[in-house]
C-alpha cells in the first residue's frame, strides 16, 4: 500500500485548507484511515480517523475545526481544516490501517502545513 498526501501549504491564522491522501492497493475500502500531525519537537499524534463505514473520531485539539471524510471509489481520504491556528503548524501524515492500539504500518511521506501571518 502506498499513501500520497497533497495539499500542504502556508495558511494565515483563521484560514482553511484541505488535505488529500490517495491510496494504492485493494484493501483501502476495509481500512480505518487516519491523519496524524507532527508539530515541531513533538511526536506524531492522531488528529482524526475514519472507518470504512464512515464513522469518525477526532482528537480534542481539532474537534469542531477539522473534518475527515473518504471516497472509497477514489481510494482517497480528506482532511478539511478550518479555523487554523499557529499551533496547527505541523507535518500531516496519512496512515493505514489505524487500530485501537496505534497507527498502522503504512505511512505517507507527509505534507507540511504552516499557519502563520
Amino acid at each position: 500500500v502506498q499513501l500520497v498526501e497533497t495539499g500542504g501549504c502556508l495558511v494565515q491564522p483563521g484560514g482553511s485548507r484541505s488535505l488529500s491522501c490517495v491510496a494504492s492497493g485493494s484493501m483501502f475500502n476495509f481500512y480505518v484511515m487516519g491523519w496524524y500531525s507532527m508539530a515541531p519537537g513533538n511526536a506524531r499524534e492522531l488528529a482524526a480517523s475514519i472507518s470504512s463505514g464512515g464513522s469518525t473520531k477526532y482528537a480534542d485539539y481539532v474537534k469542531g475545526r477539522f473534518t475527515i471524510t473518504r471516497e472509497n471509489a477514489k481510494k482517497t481520504v480528506y482532511l478539511q481544516m478550518n479555523s487554523l491556528k499557529p499551533e496547527d503548524t505541523a507535518v500531516y501524515y496519512c496512515n493505514a490501517p489505524v487500530v485501537p492500539t496505534g497507527p498502522g504500518r503504512y505511512w505517507g511521506q507527509g505534507t507540511q502545513v504552516t499557519v502563520s501571518s
